[in-house]
């Protein structure tokens, strides 16, 4: 693969030329945000971008074609070669593993989550960077967890390779039977049986698992059906991929798309017999391990989106100012109703993009579980925001917006699913609103505390309460 430039820190960003140009990556971080980064994170944003945009999204189309339109199983079953080169340049000019933040590990590129949020916004604007840079879903959140509760034996086995990029994992833990949304729902049994424990049950949407790259899974059951706490049942174990017993059954399409090889899978375990050693963290402390992972990998979710986003501005402005274009006799920039929509669209990406740099310093500042309720805020915004910006720019396509001859109608369907992945928006709108409601009694007391006092302060001064529209008028009294 060719290798295009070599950016020093004093070089300009080449990318456009005309007035609408826009400074580099590092110029465009937020002000609020700027003293939180380094010179090095700065540089390696602006080092990030040109390789997205330079790179990566021209990558995008050959990367589906050299999957191809085989069957089934070719398709998963390709390793596309450009993939391999993207991962080779990317570790040339330092881009890997830059998600594991250096506060929390030491495995990582060593910088903080807002610093990665940063850069995730731009990984979110390719199919592929983030892949190509060994920071995509779901091996960063497996990482954090083998990272997090791994026995040095256990990071020796899966996580050297996987910080690598020399196998990728998968983390099992929805269900078809039964509503995951609930984690207490989970059926999948895991049975302790001398030195090992004895896997029976059936998972799906198991993303990852259909790439034969993919070595290790992460596994959530239930180990303590009896137990009085219903979160004190689940367990989470590491089940290696060949595992005798286990079937990848089907894969499952998004919105009819495959994404292969990558995909997601519906597996059932028949007496997978695994080693007692596979145990994460120790029986019963499942929703402790999964909570760990979930709470970052939800936060990397929503910087990517920020990333689609203004990828889909992007599409809608240059939509927008293509001569060939121009229904009414006017250009879709003449239309003032166009105008308004890319106005809402800056907006919502602004304000969420401070959404999410503020969950990430909050993690920075401690950890996940510190800052929920601001992880939970992102959860629920972004994907949203992304949903509404997608749509403005699948409108103002048309028919070129829903098929193949734009992103658009993919990053919508991928879009449409980070309302469900990692905690449905339902789980955590009532989890913050009764956290927010715990606030009602006191906020009650207070408000009529407040009136007592404005009655009080009224007196003092020689007045009595009084609405200040008080008028009492009558035309004329009623006869007794």
């Amino acid at each position: 693969m060719s290798v295009p430039y070599k950016i020093e820190v004093s070089e300009e960003l080449l990318l456009g030329s005309s007035s609408g140009e826009q400074p580099r990556a590092s110029a465009r971080i937020p002000i609020i945000a700027r003293p939180f980064v380094s010179d090095r994170a700065k540089k390696t944003l602006d080092i990030i971008e040109r390789f997205v945009e330079e790179e990566c999204i021209p990558a995008d189309t050959l990367y589906a074609q050299q999957i191809g339109g085989g069957s089934v199983e070719e398709r998963f079953s390709a390793r596309p070669p450009i993939l391999d080169d993207l991962k080779k340049r990317a570790t040339e000019l330092g881009l890997w593993n830059m998600f594991l933040p250096k506060n929390h590990f030491t495995q990582g590129a060593g910088f903080s989550n807002l610093e990665y949020g940063l850069m995730a916004e731009y990984l979110g604007k390719s199919h592929i960077a983030s892949e190509a840079t060994n920071c995509a879903a779901p091996d960063t959140g497996n990482m954090e967890v083998f990272a997090k509760y791994g026995t040095q034996e256990q990071k020796d086995m899966w996580l050297k390779p996987l910080l690598a990029g020399e196998m990728r994992s998968a983390f099992l833990m929805t269900e078809p039977d039964v509503a995951s949304s609930d984690a207490t729902n989970i059926e999948l049994r895991i049975e302790r049986q001398g030195d090992e424990y004895v896997l029976n049950g059936s998972k799906w949407w198991s993303s990852g698992a259909g790439d034969p790259r993919c070595k290790i899974y992460i596994v959530m059951g239930k180990s303590d059906p009896n137990n009085s706490s219903l979160y004190k049942q689940q367990s989470v174990i590491f089940v290696p991929a060949d595992t005798p017993g286990i079937t990848i059954k089907r894969m499952l399409s998004v919105f009819g798309f495959d994404d292969a090889p990558h995909g997601h899978g519906h597996l059932i375990f028949e007496n997978v017999r695994v080693p007692a050693s596979n145990m994460c963290l120790g029986e019963g402390r499942g929703f402790e391990v999964i909570q760990g992972r979930l709470g970052p990998g939800r936060i990397h979710h929503a910087m990517r989106s920020i990333g689609a986003a203004e990828k889909a501005l992007e599409y809608f402005l240059a939509r927008m100012n293509d001569p060939r274009k121009k229904p009414f006799g006017k250009q879709l920039f003449e239309h003032g109703i166009m105008l308004e929509r890319v106005a809402h669209s800056r907006i919502e990406i602004d304000s969420c993009r401070l959404t999410v740099l503020n969950a990430a310093l909050m993690i920075d500042s401690k950890d996940a579980k510190f800052a929920l309720k601001e992880i939970a805020e992102a959860k629920v915004l972004i994907p949203d925001m992304l949903l509404k910006v997608l749509d403005r720019a699948i409108q103002a396509y048309g028919g070129a917006g829903v098929c193949q001859d734009t992103p658009l109608a993919n990053m919508w369907a991928h879009g449409r699913t980070m309302r469900i992945v990692d905690g449905p928006d339902e789980v955590h709108l009532v989890q913050l609103g009764r956290n927010e409601n715990k606030r009602g009694k006191w906020l009650l007391e207070k408000i009529e505390w407040q009136k007592k006092k404005s009655e009080e302060m009224a007196r003092s001064y020689g007045f009595e309460k009084k609405d200040v529209l008080e008028l009492n008028r009558q035309h004329s009294k009623a006869k007794l």
